[in-house]
């Protein structure tokens, strides 16, 4: 019995997910109490990812080569030369590169350390987590094309936007010592990937098949699970929240419905797969698509990962106009969207 008990007591009980948590906590409850309603969100949930399984799987497979090929070593090109460059090529890459913000935290630190300009570093902070080549599918395929493709024209020029403000905040006198101080340590993902130079060819190396086929089980897994929470919880929002109260809150044009989609939108962001399929089920409610755009670009900049990774480098100041710009941004791509699709 005492070697029993010291064998159970060896034992690591494996963490569980949260995203598979929840899902099964909020089918128990609904079960609960609408047996009926449970049984349709389970399938509401399963013929969206049926619908929606062309785009997961080109996503996963874009993801994978992408990291196979150590395709971010081009990133780094978009900080040398001039500022004006810098800032205009950080805003576009930062809307190309599928990384999470654990690999962003080196490679940004080390930007700063050498010198390289606070402007472009933030055009490609606030740029990067409001679209990727898989978000853009994803968001497609919930929201349609002109959505998805309006959304990475709104990264592009909110990093544009971002880049040249703290420019000019710069040459005003303001944000001269920007980085936090380190004691060493890291985020435990190893090397920067934004090193070496990139293997187009990655087939040919063990290794880098080996990496492919990583990324590619791990992102299925992680888009499946958060894509199931998200069309789970857009079919309750659809079965239990009236048209008309989404419509009378976010619903109709001017600056107070985009004002609260950005407001709301930045806690309540779930992250950039499984917020698209959530704000599809707010459009068919009455949300308008400006203040659609206001919510999903808000909560894109104000996640938890993407403030983590700026917070973890730099002083309060800093911080307080990543967050100020993005805010600023989303709620100018709200309204801007929201006249475009008027005409």
């Amino acid at each position: 019995m005492t070697a029993l008990l010291a064998h159970l007591s060896n034992l690591r009980l494996r963490p569980v997910d949260g995203a598979w948590l929840a899902i099964a906590a909020i089918l128990a409850t609904v079960a609960a109490v609408d047996v009926a309603q449970a049984e349709a969100s389970v399938l509401f949930a399963a013929n969206a990812l049926v619908n929606t399984a062309p785009y997961i799987l080109f996503a996963i497979v874009l993801i994978g080569v992408l990291k196979a090929t150590g395709a971010e070593a081009v990133m780094a090109t978009a900080f040398e030369g001039r500022e004006t460059r810098m800032i205009v090529l950080a805003a576009l890459f930062g809307g190309l590169a599928p990384f999470c913000s654990c690999e962003v935290i080196p490679f940004i630190a080390g930007l700063l350390a050498m010198g390289a300009p606070l402007s472009a570093v933030m055009a490609f902070w606030l740029s990067s987590p409001l679209i990727d080549p898989p978000t853009l599918l994803i968001t497609a395929a919930a929201l349609g094309w002109p959505f998805a493709i309006a959304k990475a024209g709104v990264a592009v020029l909110i990093g544009l936007f971002g880049g040249f403000a703290v420019k000019a905040a710069v040459a005003g006198g303001l944000f001269a010592d920007p980085l936090r101080p380190r004691t060493g340590g890291g985020c435990g993902c190893g090397p920067s990937p934004f090193s070496g130079r990139p293997v187009w060819q990655f087939w040919t190396e063990p290794r880098r098949r080996g990496v492919f086929l990583a990324e590619s089980r791990a992102n299925a897994w992680f888009l499946l699970k958060w894509l199931a929470l998200a069309y789970l919880l857009e079919s309750l929002l659809i079965a239990y929240i009236p048209a008309e109260t989404i419509a009378g809150v976010v619903g109709g044009d001017g600056l107070l419905p985009v004002v609260l989609s950005a407001l709301v939108g930045a806690p309540a962001y779930l992250n950039s797969y499984a917020a698209p399929p959530l704000v599809a089920g707010l459009v068919e409610q009455g949300m308008s698509l400006g203040a659609a755009m206001a919510f999903m670009t808000a909560g894109a900049v104000s996640s938890l990962p993407a403030m983590t990774a700026v917070f973890a480098l730099v002083r309060a100041p800093v911080f307080a106009a990543y967050v100020g710009l993005g805010l600023t941004g989303a709620v100018a791509a709200g309204l801007g969207y929201g006249l475009l699709t008027a005409l």
